[in-house]
């Protein structure tokens, strides 16, 4: 199985059987590395949805306590080989990164509350793509549109998939309507 990606480049590869056990290799790795400090760890982004292309890179969700230090889980992942972005433009989140040898980004790993906002909606976009295929396969031709229009530009592509992200979302919590 491999994983990475340069930064700044937009690639999708087909999807990879792997990626499920990657994701619970690193979450173990990770559940071992904070050590007595409660976490949660889920699989997000289109790594864990069956049968759409991704970028090669596992995006993990922890969920920490709302009373819990973020700086012990700081040290724990740095000791674990990622470098901390701070909420790198998304509050109430602590982000951060894992780069291979030759400095291929391999993770991302989201650091929110347990149960809160963030936590949610990452969960809810997920759970209902892997339950309805048809729009996990809109998701896909949306991402494979954008990869191609933007190669070289990963906040472009990023930001191209938001309205769809939030339709999904409006359609989870019953609410179809656009405004």
């Amino acid at each position: 199985m491999s994983l990475g990606l340069h930064s700044g480049v937009v690639q999708l590869v087909a999807p990879n059987p792997t990626w499920a056990a990657a994701f619970a290799a690193e979450r173990a790795r990770l559940l071992a590395a904070v050590g007595s400090h409660p976490l949660v760890i889920e699989h997000i982004g289109s790594t864990a949805i069956p049968g759409i292309p991704a970028k090669p890179i596992l995006d993990l969700l922890a969920g920490r306590g709302p009373d819990r230090d973020v700086s012990a889980y700081v040290t724990a992942f740095g000791a674990a080989g990622y470098a901390y972005r701070g909420e790198h433009g998304i509050p109430g989140r602590d982000y951060f990164v894992l780069d291979d040898a030759a400095g291929r980004r391999t993770h991302h790993l989201h650091l929110v509350e347990e149960g809160g906002p963030l936590w949610r909606s990452h969960l809810t976009f997920r759970d209902f793509l892997r339950a309805q295929p048809e729009r996990a396969a809109e998701y896909a031709a949306l991402k494979q549109s954008l990869a191609e229009r933007y190669p070289a530009n990963r906040d472009a592509y990023t930001d191209g998939k938001a309205a769809f992200i939030a339709a999904i979302l409006r359609l989870a919590a019953g609410n179809p309507a656009t405004g």
